[in-house]
């Protein structure tokens, strides 16, 4: 080994990318009455969504509660919504993390990188809830966090992680964007537990430091449940890692930039972090949210086979006998994610496969809804089902793809082209942006019956109207977290 290629060891400031995301998360006012809109909104899809898991999905159910089974409860502890448990702080977070995501209809962000940026609720809600009953119980009533404090942290943590989805691909080096809510998570609940600026930069460093989880469990063959707990177990370390930093713990300055040793040249292939522009609350006016359920690149797709449904009824066809082939006409990310061929294993599978909710709203001719993806369903085992498949073709166009990369654009494009067996077909039916799309006027309201709907699975629907009003109501922002979240107790 040559004499000079000994470490360099002199001291180094952090790196700027995390002095910009820490500056952000401390500093920077939000004054966007849109942002402030959206999320409240946001909060209470998240919250549904959650209950949604845990009501549909008794593999979720069997996730929750206490790491071991008939521990006594915490005191103090996290009281996760739709259950009776009190929980410790990492074991909140990965269950209300998990709850949230597990049944991908919680909203989503996509860019180069896609990603769902309330699954940073899990850790944001956690944290603020039993921190408060921390200060309550002792007393400290500037320890206190309202949900002002909340919406402060959803609405950077949205910005901070959807900022490095826009051109920062860590699919293309097999890496899971859950990647992006540790970091995301980390530095919001620093602030939330009231971290220095300094210890922020720190527990950052550490989010950037771990070794980060492989996008296997999300792509054939392998898709399976985990990709509906990776955002929870994101949000449990992000916690954990800032309890450490709490403690005392040093962090690494240059985690990122540290030649051979560093993320970059480790992890990113010598490639630097880009980001489209500064941190502010784009994002959060922007995200997107799941109406309907449905992986969100396939949502258009949905909604163009519900128009095609009705055109078969009207002509007294069905798709499985007078259907010769389907040709799905799509942007590159849905290639990628949804486009799969073969036998689908379990709920998992299903909900990432363009061509079955395709051929599930075509046979039922309405919506696809979470139950439809469930081994119990009956489209899971239906014949017809396969046979839909098999005639269906995904293509990716170029001009879609770059509409949906496109900031000024950012459409989430599919086109249905059927031809029947006589070799007719019908014209294309193209969607360009979904149902809860920010370009959908309709957007917000269908949000707010999507989590009364939701929310109503296990609380009555006095205890809901009184959430919907809490939410939207002048003193919301003075409200006591655990106030809030005491509400969501059955």
């Amino acid at each position: 080994m040559p004499a000079d290629s000994a470490d360099d060891n002199s001291s180094k400031p952090y790196d700027g990318v995390i002095i910009e995301i820490v500056d952000y998360a401390y500093d920077y006012d939000i004054q966007s009455l849109t942002a402030w809109v959206r999320a409240k909104a946001t909060l209470l899809d998240a919250l549904g969504a959650a209950f949604e898991s845990l009501h549909t999905s008794t593999e979720c159910a069997q996730l929750v509660g206490p790491t071991f089974p008939g521990t006594a409860a915490t005191p103090g502890g996290f009281r996760l919504p739709g259950t009776n448990y009190h929980l410790d702080i990492l074991k909140g977070a990965f269950d209300l993390g998990s709850m949230i995501r597990y049944l991908d209809h919680n909203d989503a962000f996509p860019g180069a990188e896609w990603g769902h940026p309330s699954d940073n609720l899990g850790a944001i809600l956690a944290t603020a809830d039993i921190f408060t009953r921390a200060a309550l119980e002792k007393g400290d009533k500037h320890s206190i966090l309202t949900m002002k404090h909340v919406l402060i942290a959803l609405i950077k943590a949205y910005e901070i992680q959807g900022c490095f989805q826009v051109k920062n691909a860590f699919n293309k080096l097999g890496l899971d964007h859950v990647i992006l809510v540790k970091v995301a998570s980390v530095t919001m609940v620093s602030w939330l537990m009231g971290l220095s600026k300094e210890q922020a930069k720190s527990a950052v460093s550490h989010a950037w430091m771990d070794g980060h989880p492989l996008r296997v469990y999300r792509q054939a063959p392998n898709t399976g449940p985990r990709k509906g707990w990776a955002g929870g177990d994101a949000c449990m370390r992000a916690v954990h890692l800032a309890l450490l930093v709490k403690s005392g713990q040093p962090g690494a300055e240059a985690v990122l930039t540290t030649p051979r040793w560093g993320f970059y040249d480790v992890l990113f292939k010598g490639h630097i972090f880009e980001l489209p522009r500064p941190f502010g609350t784009w994002v959060i006016e922007n995200v997107l949210f799941k109406v309907n359920t449905a992986e969100g690149h396939g949502l258009t797709a949905i909604e163009a086979a519900l128009e095609i449904a009705d055109e078969l009824r009207n002509r007294g066809l069905t798709p499985e006998n007078d259907i010769a082939s389907i040709q799905v006409r799509t942007q590159e990310a849905a290639m990628t994610i949804i486009n799969k061929q073969g036998p689908l294993h379990n709920a998992a599978d299903r909900d990432h496969c363009l061509k079955y909710m395709v051929a599930v709203v075509l046979l039922k001719g309405s919506q696809i809804d979470t139950e439809d993806y469930q081994d119990a369903a009956p489209w899971a085992s239906d014949p017809r089902i396969e046979k839909l498949r098999s005639k269906m073709t995904m293509v990716e166009d170029h001009q879609l793809t770059s509409d949906y990369h496109n900031q000024e654009v950012r459409s989430l494009a599919n086109g249905l082209l059927v031809t029947f067996n006589d070799g007719t077909q019908l014209q294309e039916v193209v969607v360009h942006y979904p149902q809860g799309h920010v370009k959908r006027e309709e957007t917000l309201r269908l949000v707010h019956l999507k989590a009364k709907r939701n929310l109503m699975l296990r609380l009555s629907p006095k205890r809901v109207d009184e959430i919907m009003d809490a939410v939207q109501g002048l003193d919301f922002f003075n409200m006591k977290v655990n106030e809030f979240m005491d509400m969501f107790i059955p």
